[in-house]
């Protein structure tokens, strides 16, 4: 059991479900904060204010990183599921590293200014 760990399907599969869990947490957070701005908007221009910090920064950056792991894992699950594969052990791992590649991607797009 121990060694299936090692294996890099795992590892897809773990990013797929932790990035998912931290999607959920964040959610209830951002709808609280858009309907502050229907009642208040002196609460929502506070936390515009604090969103220009740079630590929160940071956590858009990590929330891109997080959309698009979850994003590109989620579409190697449903290519794995939707179609005939030769060999289930070349459908699970063939998607891996462009789901590496794209997460790296976009995360460095948003790093560099280009999107967001």
């Amino acid at each position: 059991m121990k060694a299936s760990r090692n294996h890099p399907a795992y590892w897809a599969f773990l990013g797929h479900r932790l990035s998912g869990l931290a999607l959920g947490l964040f959610l209830p957070i951002h709808f609280y904060v858009l309907g502050t701005a229907l009642e208040d908007v002196g609460r929502f221009d506070q936390f515009i204010r604090a969103a220009d910090m740079h630590v929160f920064k940071v956590g858009e950056w990590g929330l891109v990183i997080l959309l698009s792991m979850h994003l590109s894992f989620g579409l190697r699950l449903l290519v794995l599921e939707l179609l005939t594969w030769r060999s289930v052990r070349d459908a699970r791992l063939s998607w891996i590293a462009g789901g590496v590649l794209v997460t790296v991607f976009f995360g460095s797009l948003f790093a560099w200014g280009v999107i967001g």
